[in-house]
């Protein structure tokens, strides 16, 4: 094991003190080595105990990630009941086309092109997640985020409350929403890492779980790295969808990532991160609601003769109809 001053950095909890508490036992770098239980006894007779017991804890955890247990099918199945809840997107319709909402400890991505509302429908997912007091990290790499538009949710969220009741509440929703501008990908790394960081060193308020991570949009920073022949690009692409695969699977969190895609020819929908298949088109039906518009997928087809195709968690107008027929049409 690496010595424990080389753990410092990454997990503040591993500090001098603990160090220092760690050398008087002996104990430098194979910590394993030596009786938990004696070493818990030691720590209860410290003025910092509760600190000591925690740094213990913080150890037990970096050992546990490195060496993760197997486990069975049975395992994973209390896991996923126990632990991989479902966010409402707060929009009917999404959340009925995604089985009830974003799902922790996934990755879903939202496909399409420019001014087709994926921002609206992140910003909608944040403050939906937020009001419900948990914490949203929102990376920005367009500066599209919009705490006007956080506001405007909430307070059509907010039922017949007083004014300064909504206020209230718009404060508490915007104060769980961390926003960071990330403008290429290695400060998305960074950003990322550091969050691991803080979830494991349980940084965060117990009150202010974090529960969402969005990325609005993953395709600025993919798109310039692509360039060229060499394989960097793909490289880093690949590991910024392990890191969030990761993050999502390890710490219960539901990743919501934008991309930037087009269909050509009705058959291809290119994405940086997901594969896909198409579904029965009995489940248009089930659709009620479509961009928080009162207008159904199935009027779409009939009136327009508007084809769509089912992908998983997407749903993809094609060209039979154009989003901005479709948009002038809603308004």
């Amino acid at each position: 094991m690496a010595p424990l001053k080389s753990l410092e950095k990454e997990h503040p909890l591993i500090d001098s003190n603990f160090q220092s508490f760690c050398a008087s036992n002996g104990i430098f770098s194979d910590f394993l080595l030596h009786d938990l239980d004696t070493l818990i006894a030691l720590a209860d007779n410290h003025s910092t105990s509760q600190t000591l017991k925690q740094g213990i804890d913080q150890l037990l955890s970096i050992i546990d990630a490195l060496h993760p247990p197997l486990l069975n099918g049975l395992q994973l199945l209390e896991d996923a009941q126990r632990n991989k809840h479902v966010l409402s997107t707060g929009c009917e319709g999404i959340d009925v086309l995604l089985g009830g909402g974003l799902r922790e400890g996934q990755l879903t991505e939202l496909v399409g092109s420019s001014s087709s509302g994926k921002t609206q429908a992140c910003l909608l997912s944040a403050s939906t997640v937020a009001k419900r007091k948990s914490s949203v990290i929102y990376l920005d790499t367009g500066n599209s985020f919009s705490p006007q538009r956080i506001a405007c949710f909430v307070g059509q969220s907010s039922g017949y409350v007083f004014d300064n009741q909504v206020d209230h509440i718009i404060k508490k929703v915007l104060d769980r929403i961390i926003c960071y501008p990330v403008f290429d990908i290695y400060q998305m790394f960074d950003v990322l890492h550091q969050l691991k960081i803080n979830l494991r060193s349980e940084v965060m308020e117990s009150d202010q779980h974090v529960r969402l991570l969005i990325v609005d949009s993953i395709s600025s920073l993919i798109t310039p790295i692509l360039g060229g022949s060499g394989p960097q690009g793909h490289a880093l692409m690949i590991s910024a969808g392990f890191l969030l695969k990761k993050l999502a699977h390890e710490h219960n969190i539901a990743v919501l990532i934008l991309d930037f895609g087009t269909i050509d020819h009705m058959t291809q929908f290119p994405s940086h991160f997901t594969s896909y298949s198409k579904a029965s088109k009995e489940q248009l039906t089930t659709v009620a609601k479509l961009a928080n518009n009162l207008i159904s997928i199935p009027r779409l087809i009939q009136d327009w003769n508007c084809a769509v195709t089912f992908f998983h968690s997407h749903c993809v107008f094609q060209d039979l109809v154009t989003w901005k027929t479709i948009k002038t049409a809603i308004e």
